[in-house]
């Protein structure tokens, strides 16, 4: 009685289908990681057309070189997923102010045409391997830099003040208390107005709950207005 794995070797197209088969669920897998974390620059459509078009062409690669029908050099194919790959992963990155979003989105979308290569030319346990070390990746290890190393976002903090004998100490004393890291700083007066404007460029964590913020900057006498912004 024929094995499992006979049975595929001896029928291509259920050698095909399997393959393609395979691409899907790691397209799905990796799209179903992204929609769960909402991130929506990529998503379960997305990876599974990419992973599954991906294969489809190694495979045609992999026939060409077979058969010998074709001249020229049938890996160029590949080469090709590659290329075409990387201008998919950068209209996944999207520039927010002074924050740059989808650089994982862009990764994994080169990782769901690698699996749909690898699925393509048939080499199941190498794809289930990257599959389940990419998971890992994208659940376990994001969890665990998110307690180590929590998400900070880059904003700019504008502080408008009626006196140029502003003591500023008062307000850098709030900022760290609140967890925000200052990265620059700039200063303008405005002569017309006889103010002064402090302009921080900040990182300031997830968890920032701006309007306390806000209200406690508030309550230092002298400040007139207050902007915190993504650019």
């Amino acid at each position: 009685m024929q094995t499992l794995q006979q049975l595929i070797n001896d029928n291509l197209y259920i050698d095909y289908f399997c393959r393609i088969t395979a691409s899907f669920i790691c397209g799905f897998v990796l799209g179903f990681e992204r929609k769960v974390k909402q991130h929506h620059t990529v998503g379960i459509r997305t990876l599974i057309l990419i992973s599954i078009s991906s294969c489809m062409l190694s495979i045609l690669s992999y026939y060409m070189a077979a058969t010998g029908e074709q001249k020229g050099d049938p890996t160029r194919i590949a080469a090709a997923i590659v290329t075409g790959v990387g201008f998919l992963g950068a209209g996944a990155i999207v520039n927010q102010g002074l924050n740059i979003r989808g650089l994982t989105s862009a990764a994994i979308t080169f990782a769901a045409a690698a699996l749909g290569i690898t699925c393509g030319a048939g080499l199941y346990m190498p794809a289930a391997t990257v599959l389940v070390f990419c998971v890992i990746t994208l659940v376990l290890i994001s969890n665990l830099e998110t307690k180590v190393f929590p998400i900070e976002k880059r904003k700019i903090l504008k502080i408008t003040v009626s006196s140029l004998d502003f003591d500023e100490k008062k307000i850098k004393a709030i900022i760290k208390s609140c967890g925000i890291t200052i990265h620059d700083f700039d200063l303008t007066y405005s002569f017309e107005n006889s103010t002064m404007c402090f302009i921080y460029t900040v990182h300031s964590p997830d968890s920032l709950d701006a309007k306390d913020f806000i209200a406690t900057l508030n309550k230092i006498e002298g400040i007139t207005n207050i902007s915190l912004s993504k650019n």
